[in-house]
This record gives C-alpha cells, structure tokens and sequence, in this order.
C-alpha cells in the first residue's frame, strides 16, 4: 500500500453482469413481445448476475408484468394494414420519419447500454432497415455477440426469397450475425430452406425446439369446463371469433361454454357489436378484452380454438391442450403452413377455408369434437419443447469469458 493510503481509500469498481439486448420490431400484433419477453425471463432466470433490456415497438407493452431485471423501451409505433403496408402511429410524423426516429433511439440505447448479446427477432436489418447503423456500430466495437432469432415459420419459401432480397437481408445476416437460432425443430419445418445462405452461414444455425410457456406465477383458474377461443392479438381475428359467436347462435345446445379473448388488437366498432351478440348467448359464451397472464385459462381449458401464430401454438404445446386451430392466409401463408403441418404430425386439427370450408356447421362439429382429440404429447415429436433450454445453453457459450470486467 502506497504511503498513507488505507483500504477505503481504494475504488472498487463493481462487477458488471451480463447484458442482453433483445430487439421486436412489434408492427402488428403480440407474437414478436412475447417471444422476446419469454427469452428475457428464461435468460434472466438462468443466469441472477443477467440483465435484458427489450426494444419493442407493441404499444401494449406497458400492460405486460416484467420480471425482475427485464425492462423494455418503447420505439414510437407503426402499424402493418392487412395489405402489408404500413403507417405511423405517430401524430404528425410519416412512415420515414417515424422509421428515422426509431433507427436513432435503438441506436443511442444499444450504445448506452452496451449489451454482451443483441438477439434480433425475426427481420435481421429491423423495421426498414432501422437496424443497420446499430449493428454497424455493434460490430465495429466487437465485443457483443449478434444473434437473428427466427420462428419455425416465416412464410411461402418463393415469398420469403424475394422478401429478404428486396430487404437486402441475407446480405446483413451474412456480414453481421454471429448466429442464427430457430425458434422450432428442423423435423417439423425449415424456415429458411429456400434462402441463398452461404454454407458459413448455416454452419453457425441452431434448431433450438419451441419455447415453452409457463404460469409464472399460480392463478386461480375459471369454473370449469370451458374452451378457451383467442385470437392472439386480435388484429386479423375477426372473422374466427364471428364463427365462433355463429356456432353458438346456430346451436342452442352446444357445450362446453366458451371464454373469449378478444386481443387488444381487435378494432373497437368491430367487438362493440361481438359484445351484444356474447351478451344475448346468456353466459354459453363470455368475453374479457385483454389478458395478460393467459397462460391461466390456458391451464384449465378443456380445449383451444385458437389462430395459428407462434406463440399460440407455442402455448397449446406447453398445456397440453387439444385445439383447432383457424389459420388465417393473409397477408402471408404462415399460419396455413404452421396449423398443416403440426395437423400432419397429429399435434393439433385444422380447420382449413380451403378444405372444410368455414361456415358456422364446420365449427360446430369441430368444437364438439373437440374433446375427443388426442393431446400433443401423445404426436411422436422428440424434444419438441426444448427451446428456452438450449437458448439459455447458448447464451451462457456466447458469454462465457466475456463477463465479469469492471463496469465503465
């Protein structure tokens, strides 16, 4: 010790935890929040020194609970029309200004924050390539580790192709990706088999398995039996909760009752109406708008109609819960391809517009023999379920002697 210096005298730098930034570009619905917000907990779960910031741009994110050391911020939003295009929810900005705008917030933020691994959901150059000066700036530095993370289903393989190179996407994810993860089971379906990658580039994919869901925390669960009918975020569900609601109306005699989620998406006029025909169905059928820990009427349903995105299927999976799922076709084939394959591999039924044909009968025989289905777990899919596992694996590789230098 230097002359008179003592102990105290001495700064102890604290030591840094883990960071892990994880980006949704949240235009349309809830899928992309709530998949980075079930990697958030799982990673943060896994490792107590960890921490996640997630960029979302879902203007629902503020009615989610966040566990601990997960926050998130808010990008200003933009909403994708069923034609694909899209507008700013921002008074008085237009498309590019509010993409500018939300390219030099996410930018400032990854600076700030200084993550050890950014894990991009889905679109690898973001929201018109308001991605590209972050992972420009990311790499240059060199120290955090880059990560697409994609679903099991992006869309027609002719589709996506011509997609990513008018979005110049699999040039960004040759240059800045460390690794791609897919959120599902090569054995199941192949996002990306009709993409040029570079034989490098597939060398560094991982099939993590679907992420399973969980009650995060106990839930009284409603009075049973009943179905659950959800729509995810409720934005294209109209006209499955209109065949459900008919089903209803045509058969005074159909069981068990009905609980409806409508999703916050679901466009006010729209569920104005659905409300006075639930109300006339005299409990058979009820409704709540919004919930945010579903995963509890999940758990006690005897079954599921459901739409086909990720999550959802994501959660029939996790519950074990037998489901017809209502695909919608537009403005991509995701969902159709989703619901055909897991009905091939005996997971779930469909109820297909092209084959069956959606008329109030159809749903009717489908809901009736619904509990008659056989469960998930009874598909011979192996490891199905292993996707927060083998992401929290594979975090803890990517951060594994990067961590634990003195914070700055």
């Amino acid at each position: 010790m230097r002359g008179g210096e003592s102990d105290k005298d001495v700064d102890v730098q604290p030591v840094r935890g883990p960071r892990v930034m994880l980006y949704s570009h949240d235009t349309f619905g809830l899928g992309h929040l709530r998949r980075s917000r079930a990697l958030a907990q799982a990673i943060t779960a896994a490792d107590p020194a960890a921490s996640a910031l997630i960029l979302t741009g879902s203007p629902v994110a503020g009615r989610f609970d966040f566990p601990a050391r997960v926050d998130h911020v808010r990008l200003p939003g933009v909403t994708k029309r069923h034609d694909g295009s899209y507008i700013s929810q921002t008074l008085g900005m237009d498309i590019e200004e509010t993409a500018e705008l939300r390219a030099g917030l996410i930018r400032s933020t990854a600076r700030q924050y200084d993550p050890d691994i950014l894990i991009v959901d889905k679109e690898p150059t973001g929201f018109r390539g308001e991605l590209l000066p972050t992972l420009e700036m990311l790499r240059a530095a060199g120290r955090a580790k880059l990560v697409l993370g994609l679903r099991d289903v992006l869309d027609e393989p002719e589709v996506l192709a011509a997609e990513w190179a008018r979005k110049q996407a699999v040039e960004a994810t040759e240059t800045y990706y460390d690794e791609i993860w897919i959120y599902g089971l090569q054995s199941v379906y192949d996002p990306i088999a009709g993409l040029p990658l570079s034989d490098a580039l597939r060398a560094r994919m991982h099939w993590t398995g679907y992420l399973r869901r969980s009650l995060s925390l106990p839930a009284e669960t409603p009075e049973q039996p009943y179905i659950l009918v959800t729509p995810g975020g409720g934005g294209d569900g109209e006209a499955m909760v209109n065949l459900v609601l008919s089903a209803y109306e045509a058969d005074p005699t159909l069981s068990p009752r009905a609980i409806l989620v409508y999703g916050p998406f679901l466009s006010g006029e729209i569920r104005a109406d659905f409300e006075e025909r639930v109300a006339a169905l005299k409990g058979r059928v009820t409704a709540v708008g919004f919930e945010s820990r579903i995963e509890a009427l999940y758990a006690g349903a005897l079954g599921v109609i459901c739409m086909g995105g990720y999550n959802t299927f994501c959660e029939v999976l996790s519950f074990d819960k037998r489901a017809v799922i209502v695909p919608r076709t537009t403005p991509r084939l995701e969902q159709h391809i989703r619901a055909s394959r897991a009905e091939e591999l005996g997971l779930v039924k469909m109820l297909d517009e092209f084959r069956d044909g959606l008329t109030p009968q159809a749903m009717i025989e489908a809901i009736r023999n619904l509990p008659f289905q056989t469960e998930p777990s009874k598909a011979t899919v192996g490891n199905l379920m292993g996707g927060l596992d083998y992401v929290t694996s594979r975090v803890a590789t990517l951060l594994s002697g990067r961590v634990g230098q003195a914070a700055e």
